[in-house]
């Protein structure tokens, strides 16, 4: 499936996501960044597959599907496929704790500096990669 449009919109709110993750991080709500960053790879990898002709699953971790489609995807994104499989598993993970915490875990006691500039190297380098895909 290819709506040009809706990958379009996809990757649109993943960059407006990415821009207003900035002020979290200047407040240092660590938990909160870690949680967009999750949002902006999951926009950006179904941007991706999308833009090649795959229907992305209603989850939130597509790495399977990229690993299992890479010999469709355009060549920068053949070239980092496993890295951008890691980002999206790693931040997949986060996702829930980031966001709702759990009985024994307050998201903004627990996450730390290091987590959100992990969290952000992730979203940056997925969106860039995607970004630079989808133009040729």
């Amino acid at each position: 499936m290819h709506n040009g449009e809706l990958v379009r919109d996809y990757l649109h709110r993943a960059a407006v996501r990415r821009d207003v993750i900035a002020e979290f991080h200047r407040r240092g709500n660590w938990a909160d960044v870690v949680r967009d960053c999750q949002a902006i790879v999951e926009l950006a990898l179904k941007a991706l597959l999308r833009a090649c002709h795959i229907d992305p699953p209603r989850i939130h971790d597509v790495s399977a599907v990229l690993l299992d489609n890479q010999e469709v995807l355009p060549a920068n994104a053949q070239a980092h496929v496993q890295q951008l499989a890691e980002a999206s598993r790693r931040l997949r993970r986060d996702r829930e704790l980031a966001f709702y915490g759990a009985e024994d875990l307050v998201p903004s006691n627990f996450y730390k500096r290091e987590d959100a500039e992990r969290a952000l190297q992730d979203a940056d380098f997925v969106l860039a990669t995607v970004t630079e895909a989808l133009k040729h």
